[in-house]
């Protein structure tokens, strides 16, 4: 683990093709031992009419049902998938299977083809359909916990935003290196958003004051921008709430690896969102 987190920091705050690929090499062994364990126990099952309308669930059933953690992958808002390509995103919903829970990984509909609120819509309709259909598949459509990470974070934010009515549909949302609206738009960001009032369209009021339970994390080694976003909406949570959300700034990880080492041996973060959960569930 010391030579996974020197070889993290060493790779610096930066992001890009090679970087990522250099973290995949970093847990690759340990995610393909993972994948052979825990097998997907449905595949592809349609949330919505778009061939991206798909998501996939791991865990079996119990005697009674299990907590469902719904997971929304990153990419930049342009690349991505739940797992159709490799362990990556996949290994969250293993992680959760094997923490007893139902584990969901979605795919989603993406940019610049797809422009916002598209991606928050999305994660709307998975949570819409979980609720109707995941009993069937041993998970409590009454403990639904969005999760998502750097885009995904975006988008599961931007449901808050979308359906005031979250509070009714689940029961608390994890935000790993989030945009939430804090800082300006990156024109990278345009091919989501394109060039209209991104004030308004940035889902930082709803984030910032909703009542809904939140984990919010941030990587030692995540990009200025994205630590900005952390230390920015605590401050707006405590200003608005009068406490912070629980929150983890977690050392040794950058912006990629802050998802992708979940299920492995470091399971310092997972600890954090399994002693959350069990909080609030």
């Amino acid at each position: 683990m010391t030579s996974i987190r020197h070889s993290i920091a060493a790779m610096g705050q930066g992001l890009g093709p090679d970087v990522l690929e250099a973290c995949r090499q970093l847990f690759g062994v340990e995610q393909e031992a993972l994948a052979a364990a825990v097998p997907v126990a449905a595949r592809d099952l349609a949330y919505g009419p778009h061939e991206r309308h798909r998501l996939d669930l791991y865990g079996a059933r119990g005697d009674g049902l299990k907590p469902v953690v719904l997971f929304v992958h990153g990419g930049g808002f342009v690349m991505g998938d739940k797992g159709d390509t490799s362990w990556a995103n996949a290994a969250v919903g293993r992680m959760a299977a094997q923490r007893g829970w139902i584990g969901a990984v979605m795919n989603y509909r993406l940019a610049p083809d797809h422009l916002w609120p598209a991606g928050s819509q999305d994660v709307a309709a998975a949570v819409d359909y979980l609720r109707g259909a995941v009993a069937e598949h041993g998970g409590d459509p009454d403990r639904i916990v969005v999760m998502g990470t750097s885009a995904g974070a975006v988008h599961v934010s931007g449901f808050l935003k979308l359906r005031p009515d979250h509070g009714s549909l689940v029961r608390a949302a994890v935000l790993l290196s989030g945009l939430y609206g804090c800082t300006p738009l990156d024109p990278k960001d345009e091919r989501y958003y394109g060039t209209g009032d991104y004030a308004a369209m940035a889902p930082w009021d709803a984030v910032v004051e909703t009542p809904l339970p939140l984990l919010v994390a941030c990587a030692q080694h995540d990009p200025a921008r994205f630590q900005a976003e952390f230390l920015g909406l605590m401050q707006a949570r405590l200003a608005h709430h009068g406490t912070m959300p629980r929150a983890v700034l977690l050392p040794g990880h950058n912006h990629y690896t802050m998802a992708m080492h979940l299920g492995t041996s470091d399971t310092r973060l997972e600890e954090e969102i399994a002693a959350f959960l069990e909080d609030i569930l």
